[in-house]
């Protein structure tokens, strides 16, 4: 049975949002004023999945673009891409993998080895 993008892409925006403490935004990518998937209160995050289980996954440079400049947009401190190599629709969740950019990265890295966390 073929189940639609959407289906999937829904399943790993209300995991995110769960797991985030964060939320979806309705009907994303389908208004012009509301830009990425999910809102936590200092981030922006866009979520790509793909229908089947993959062995690579294209990181499209538009996409963090997008999401910067809409965070920026939308008085967001930070944003991410969330992505993962294939969702299924069984209760397992498929790994979600985030990307930051470098600056995020060394500010936690700098947290972690601080010992605060």
């Amino acid at each position: 049975m073929a189940y639609s993008t959407r289906l999937y892409s829904n399943k790993q925006e209300k995991h995110v949002a769960k797991v985030t403490k964060g939320k979806r935004v309705s009907n994303s990518g389908a208004a012009m004023f509301y830009a990425g998937d999910v809102k936590t209160n200092k981030f922006l995050i866009e979520c790509k999945t793909c229908v089947k289980p993959q062995k690579s996954f294209c990181i499209k440079k538009d996409w963090i673009n997008k999401i910067k400049e809409e965070a920026f947009s939308q008085g967001k401190s930070h944003w991410c891409l969330c992505f993962n190599f294939g969702n299924n629709l069984d209760d397992k969740i498929t790994e979600n993998l985030y990307i930051i950019s470098e600056k995020e990265f060394l500010e936690y890295q700098r947290y972690l080895e601080e010992g605060e966390l």
